[in-house]
């Protein structure tokens, strides 16, 4: 029975199978250690994360003032309510963030404070966004060519008008 574990230990430490060492390193070593470092500087028992530091720290806000910003302008909610950037969050909260034409969706994993690499702030929630829209289907409204001057009143009017500023005109009709 002694040999039996001798060889059960030697075969999986002096690689007797090429997948069972692999099967063990599944994680890279560097993002489980990043990983364990979010962890040790994350909220222990009983603490809170705010809103805004946590969209920043897993990368969903470049900055913690735009996580703020996007808060008090009503673009995050989290189950379904508007909050403010102060608000506690918690594992399992659904968070909702509009930004830039885009609605992304989020379900929070693990709290974190300090602001994480990419691939380890991927671990820290559950993204249930619907796919960005292709790069096609939005053009930009009223971009001039290169060269061609300095536009006329009319062209003006007409970029105002796709732009949606100012009315462009759209209340009188033309010609008159």
């Amino acid at each position: 029975m002694a040999s039996e574990d001798d060889e059960e230990k030697t075969g999986s430490t002096a690689g007797g199978s090429p997948d069972a060492g692999k099967a063990e390193q599944a994680v890279d070593p560097k993002i489980a250690a990043a990983l364990a470092a979010a962890e040790a500087a994350g909220p222990q028992n009983g603490e809170t994360v705010r809103i805004d530091s946590w969209i920043w720290a897993v990368r969903l806000v470049k900055t913690r003032s735009m996580g703020a910003t996007a808060c008090k302008g009503g673009h995050v909610r989290v189950n379904g309510h508007n909050v403010k950037p102060s608000h506690a969050l918690r594992i399992g909260d659904e968070v909702r963030l509009r930004q830039e034409n885009r609605e992304r969706i989020v379900i929070v994993k693990r709290l974190i404070r300090k602001r994480v690499g990419a691939p380890v702030a991927v671990q820290c929630y559950v993204d249930n966004s619907p796919p960005p829209p292709p790069r096609e289907a939005v053009a930009p409204a009223g971009i001039r060519d290169r060269g061609t001057g300095r536009p006329t009143k009319r062209d003006r009017r007409e970029l105002e008008r796709l732009r949606g500023l100012m009315g462009g005109g759209a209340g009188r009709p033309r010609g008159q």
